[in-house]
């Protein structure tokens, strides 16, 4: 990226959250977009891949308190469109090479306008650079890396760990990551091992680019590798063991820091966020942290009361007791057989009572119905009913 791009680019409004958003907004805003505009999510959307390339560059910027204070400081000193005068500066003009406020350390004197060569630093950690007069970049961290897991109903209730096949961009084991495959690159002499080259804009300005003989690396490889083409970064592809906490939910987000795309030059690896999906089981729901099951029972047994065997999910059955009475679709609770807390206390099994209506009925059983119909024949369930609909 060159200084210009960088300080003409919002990135407040790439995330569309204000200046003074908190690092928890930005956070916020990050996650949305990103689900949103991930590749993985908009397969063939050209622009779609832009949007989130975009946005994983502003979160890059604004993500990091010092990357950002160094954005705010280097917008307000310049704009978002060039560099801007300082007070008593009048109408004239400016003729100063922006080179000059990267190398003003180097030189002993300040850049035109009076600013000295501190601002080297500034640029530097913003482009990956190190201070005035170094050829060394600065190390990097690697890419967060997002992946998705399917568990079954029980895994995810009871937790699991589960292998899981990454692929990432990582350095060229063949060359060790020079490039080169007799591991000797040299130090480009276009750039002189920065990575960037500055060009004039007009106007007496001079921004940077990566440089193009050794796209932004610093050195060249004389021979270059066979594998990796001269670029130092391999696709490599590892499987990792993942531990599922118990009681995750469907479509829940896992961060697992530290298991990302390793990092450049000595830089930290990025994180690991894994999607969790979940299956159905055949007999057992889920609401929150409770379990929810359906148990039929008769007419008797709802009728006169009883104790019903309830099943529970990797455990063994518990009893309750139905009150006489008991209407269709009383739910009853069974304290500490539901999913996981976070606290690693457990939720409840709620247990749904559904009166079973038989389909077909032996003699005697068709003679005890009718006998109970005549016992109840001046009881007429449906008579507030009809009250209460000529009432309303």
């Amino acid at each position: 990226m060159s200084t210009k791009d960088f300080i003409e680019k919002d990135y407040y409004k790439v995330l569309g959250v204000p200046k003074d958003a908190t690092e928890a907004e930005i956070k916020k805003a990050y996650r949305k977009l990103a689900r949103e505009f991930h590749p993985d999510a908009n397969k063939g959307n050209a622009k779609a891949e832009e949007r989130f390339k975009e946005i994983s560059e502003a979160n890059d910027i604004l993500g990091d308190p010092k990357k950002r204070k160094e954005y705010d400081e280097a917008r307000a000193l310049f704009g978002s469109g060039g560099f801007r005068p300082g007070p008593g500066a009048g109408g004239g003009s400016f003729n100063f090479d922006l080179g000059d406020l990267f190398r003003g350390a180097q030189g002993g004197q300040a850049g035109a306008g009076g600013f000295g060569g501190g601002l080297g630093d500034v640029f530097g950690g913003l482009f990956n650079r190190g201070g005035a007069g170094t050829t060394r970049t600065q190390p990097r961290r690697g890419q967060d890396i997002e992946s998705e897991v399917t568990l079954s109903f029980t895994e995810a209730i009871e937790g699991a760990t589960v292998p899981l096949r990454m692929s990432s961009q990582q350095p060229c084991k063949a060359c060790s990551g020079t490039g080169d495959k007799n591991g000797t690159p040299r130090v480009c002499p276009t750039c002189v091992g920065t990575g960037q080259v500055a060009r004039g804009s007009g106007g007496g300005f001079s921004l940077t680019d990566p440089c193009p003989d050794c796209k932004g690396r610093g050195l060249i490889a004389e021979h270059a590798c066979d594998v990796c083409k001269g670029s130092g970064r391999a696709k490599s592809s590892r499987t990792m063991q993942v531990r599922i906490p118990a009681g995750v939910s469907d479509g829940q987000r896992i961060r697992l820091r530290g298991k990302g795309a390793p990092g450049e030059r000595g830089g930290p690896a990025g994180d690991l966020y894994v999607v969790v999906h979940v299956g159905t089981h055949p007999v057992f729901g889920r609401k929150g942290d409770n379990l929810t099951v359906t148990v039929p029972v008769t007419f008797a047994e709802a009728a006169l009361g009883g104790e019903v065997r309830v099943p529970t999910l990797g455990g063994p059955p518990v009893t309750l007791k139905l009150p006489p009475g008991t209407p269709n679709g009383r739910t009853m609770r069974a304290r500490g057989k539901g999913a996981v807390r976070k606290d690693g206390t457990r939720g409840d099994l709620l247990v749904t009572v559904e009166v079973s209506v038989p389909g077909d009925l032996s003699g005697k059983a068709r003679d005890a119905l009718e006998a109970y119909r005549e016992a109840t024949a001046d009881e007429d369930p449906r008579a507030d009913l009809f009250q209460a609909a000529k009432g309303a």
